[in-house]
């Protein structure tokens, strides 16, 4: 825990739980999707035992469920940003996010309120049903147009996620982009004198050739094809199927549909399963856990991975792979044709990163309040957002010719700085400065075709228990691909889960919450 600010110790989370907090309200169930958990702020005043602001200065606390903040006197964003609003900005990060959630609600229900902080969209809707939250509606036109005008002009239909009873009770963070693909060894097709696979049949095809032909030249039947981490491991597949990831929202022939009822499902798994059949596929992928899948095609274990640029491009893990063997030549593969179309499985082009919400409490104190905009605007601008992008100049990066240009110190300094972008950043942008090197693999990531999905619009009903039927879900779905359960099984499948799980009721209330929200008429 950082010690900027003190907290509510865990034992007394767990006591003020246990008696209800909130009106009577335990912590919240619900699966954190998408964002970084949470944030972490803190009230004016000393109720949390925080550190009093320097004379003249504003404190504002700000709270988030993240990791790698320095210490005040080393952290040069706080230092920036205090001087330029006139403020002494209080961030308190929690790397555990059930954690910060337990700590958040016990602040919440002891009046002692962040002034800024992160939770995820059920929190949102649940906290502003309370009456927690300020409405920030009346303020998106004007006192946070700055800040709305940057997240919308990056993300178009983000404000949409934020929208609770038809009004705006978060600030959302700019939505990241997509980082993964299909990737394959280049040096093994070229032994084998193959072509990357383009469609369903020569994705079997040099599977196969990588499990039986030896493709290291070892002189050892020591090879997959494929390796990855469960489901996600096939996610071009489902979209050569038209298809999203198992349990994923999105449109289709202008309906809302939920994966698991899309006619293109059961021929998607009968494909993958064909893949287990001809014993291509790692044995242990429903099982690979802490990124050992990567860890196994670095050493040559397999030929096929879908995983993101961040997990293979990178310099410190293309070092990794060719220390293995020198020749080791990982590439991007464009996404597999099929019977419904060429998409690299689904992706939530609209989720927001983080949602950031201040308390109703804060409206009572305007000068305050104004500074909590003051703040997200100025990270929302020009001068700011280069600030919590890039650093200091001349200290972290340098302009030439325009252009930001890192220095050694932004490697090794700059990793807490995405703490800071509350409203988020232009990830391409970002992105080509961060990791030059990557800058070609990143491009290919955000221009794979994906289908666009929904799930962060979709708030579980009450009675519906996501985490009991998603878990069930997976292991049917694996059943039917390792041959365990046949396919012929699937609307049984889709009863239990109906009948068992309830999960017609979330698919109804999703098609209603995404239909609310303008993303589907």
């Amino acid at each position: 825990m950082n010690g900027r600010n003190r907290w509510v110790p865990l034992g007394l989370t767990a006591v003020l739980l246990a008696g209800g907090v909130l009106g009577g309200c335990g912590s919240d169930g619900s699966k954190t999707t998408g964002s970084a958990g949470g944030d972490k702020s803190a009230d004016a005043g000393a109720k949390g035992g925080e550190s009093p602001a320097p004379a003249g200065k504003v404190k504002i606390q700000m709270a988030m469920a993240a990791s790698g903040l320095p210490a005040p006197e080393a952290d040069d964003i706080k230092k920036a940003i205090d001087q330029k609003l006139n403020v002494d900005l209080q961030l308190t990060a929690i790397a555990s996010g059930e954690d910060y959630k337990n700590q958040i609600r016990v602040r919440l229900s002891g009046g002692n309120y962040p002034d800024l902080f992160s939770v995820d969209f059920a929190d949102v809707k649940e906290f502003a049903d309370k009456g927690l939250l300020l409405d920030l509606t009346p303020y998106m036109d004007k006192e946070l147009k700055p800040a709305k005008d940057f997240v919308v002009g990056l993300t178009p239909n983000i404000m949409k996620k934020v929208n609770v009873n038809n009004k705006l009770y978060a600030v959302p963070r700019v939505g990241d982009v997509p980082f993964s693909t299909m990737w394959v060894r280049k040096d093994w097709l070229d032994k084998l004198g193959l072509k990357a696979p383009t469609n369903l049949d020569e994705f079997l095809a040099v599977a196969k050739a990588f499990t039986e032909q030896d493709p290291d030249g070892n002189g050892k039947k020591d090879t997959y094809g494929i390796t990855g981490a469960k489901l996600d491991g096939f996610a071009t597949v489902f979209g050569a199927h038209g298809v999203g990831l198992p349990g994923t929202f999105y449109e289709k022939n202008g309906k809302v549909t939920n994966a698991y009822y899309d006619p293109g499902m059961p021929e998607a798994l009968k494909y993958i399963k064909s893949l287990f059949d001809a014993g291509v596929v790692d044995p242990e992928i429903m099982t690979n856990k802490g990124n050992v899948e990567v860890q196994k095609a670095f050493q040559g274990k397999a030929g096929l991975i879908f995983k993101g640029w961040t997990d293979i491009a990178k310099d410190e893990f293309v070092a990794q792979y060719k220390a293995i063997n020198p020749k080791a030549d990982w590439v991007q593969m464009t996404a597999l044709k099929g019977p419904g179309g060429q998409f690299d499985g689904s992706y939530d082009y609209d989720r927001p990163s983080r949602y950031w919400v201040i308390p109703k409490a804060l409206e009572k104190d305007k000068a305050k309040l104004q500074k909590v905009f003051d703040l997200i605007n100025y990270v929302s601008g020009k001068e700011g957002n280069t600030l919590v992008m890039y650093g200091i100049e001349g200290k972290h990066y340098n302009m030439k010719d325009g252009k930001v240009v890192p220095t050694d110190l932004m490697a090794k300094e700059g990793n807490y700085f995405n703490l800071y972008q509350i409203t988020g950043r232009p990830n391409k942008e970002y992105l080509a400065i961060k990791f030059p090197n990557q800058a070609a693999a990143t491009e290919f990531a955000i221009k794979a075709p994906r289908i666009p999905s929904f799930d962060s619009s979709v708030i579980p009903p009450t009675g519906f228990n996501k985490a009991d039927a998603d878990r069930f879900a997976e292991e049917e779905m694996i059943k039917f691909v390792t041959g365990k359960r046949p396919i012929a099984e699937y609307a049984d499948f889709l009863k239990t889960l109906e009948t068992t799980f309830k999960y017609k009721m979330y698919v109804d209330e999703g098609e209603k919450q995404i239909k609310e929200q303008g993303f589907v008429k």
